[in-house]
């Protein structure tokens, strides 16, 4: 059914629930749009910026703009409008994860196989967190390097640390220094790599998207739910998928095959990732909000002289 006057930026489901943004991140970090060429997402983006100017192409259907703004949404970036990297897309996660998860919990015996395993996922967290962020925060390259060494640096220590501890422990607890060694690691590189926001401040507006100025209490909450969101979308491929193998292992069909441990762990990380990543991503709002009254006194104080009573709420993009 064609279309006129279709406001294409009016979210599709109750961004306010856990399962309306459930449903909204299912779409957007649907891994096959990652297969995508860039003209098919250029032509997207070409859809809904005509959409957004009113003049929708005549014979446009309502399914043809949601499909658009499916694709629009899960390679450009919301702040800029610039298409995001391929491998930084929240969309590439399930791919790009659980190949990267699956080696990390498949080679965690040896030192240089962890060594090894912790610089490719910490790179590849980096270049994630740099692609997601909030853009209206620039980061230099003297900062963006600092931040990744500084992660890789603490997911090694953990990782390489916990191998030697656990040498005398049982099998079960070696197949999970993976696992600590990504949550704190993320516990450092996503901070790092917004330290701007940190240090600045991150744009605040009100409810209809005017700029109020800079908030540092609204930057850590923001990243504090992206680290929260990023450790929690690993923790049950991470957490269970040991327990499974470790049962696996002890039949004696699969003592045969240990040439197929490695790619079934790789299967296995993807069947959890295709739901926890936009499970992840869900839960919190995209668009997170602040009361007034929580903000730093002076900007509490200037928007307090500006509007009075009638802002209530701050609203920011806490990034992916």
């Amino acid at each position: 059914m064609a279309v006129s006057g279709f406001d294409i930026d009016m979210p599709r489901w109750d961004q306010s629930t856990f399962m309306g943004r459930l449903k909204h991140f299912a779409n957007i970090t649907d891994w096959r749009t990652a297969l995508l060429p860039d003209s098919r997402l250029d032509e997207a983006k070409a859809l809904v910026e005509s959409c957004r100017a009113g003049s929708v192409p005549p014979g446009t259907t309502e399914e043809q703009l949601h499909y658009a703004k499916k694709l629009y949404d899960s390679a450009f970036h919301p702040d800029t409008g610039d298409r995001m990297n391929l491998i930084g897309r929240m969309s590439f996660q399930v791919p790009g994860g659980m190949a990267i998860t699956g080696g990390m919990l498949q080679f965690y015996r040896t030192v240089p196989a962890v060594v090894f395993w912790q610089w490719v996922n910490q790179s590849f967290n980096a270049l994630v967190n740099y692609t997601n962020r909030n853009a209206a925060s620039p980061i230099t390259p003297n900062q963006i390097g600092v931040a990744y060494l500084t992660a890789t640096s603490t997911a090694l220590a953990t990782a390489v640390g916990l191998n030697f501890y656990t040498k005398r422990a049982p099998p079960l607890v070696a197949r999970w220094v993976p696992f600590a060694a990504v949550a704190s690691a993320n516990c450092v590189n996503i901070p790092m790599m917004r330290q701007q926001e940190l240090l600045n401040g991150i744009a605040v507006t009100d409810e209809n998207g005017n700029k109020l100025g800079y908030s540092k209490k609204a930057a850590v909450k923001g990243i504090t739910q992206v680290v929260i969101s990023r450790i929690t979308m690993a923790a049950p491929g991470m957490i269970i998928l040991p327990v499974i193998m470790q049962r696996l292992e002890k039949f004696k069909f699969m003592q045969r095959i240990t040439f197929f441990h490695g790619p079934l762990q790789v299967m296995m990380v993807g069947a959890f990732l295709v739901f926890m990543v936009p499970a992840a991503c869900s839960l919190f709002p995209q668009q997170c909000s602040m009361a007034v009254s929580k903000l730093e006194p002076e900007l509490r104080e200037s928007i307090l002289c500006r509007y009075g009573d009638s802002v209530q709420y701050v609203y920011f993009n806490k990034g992916l």
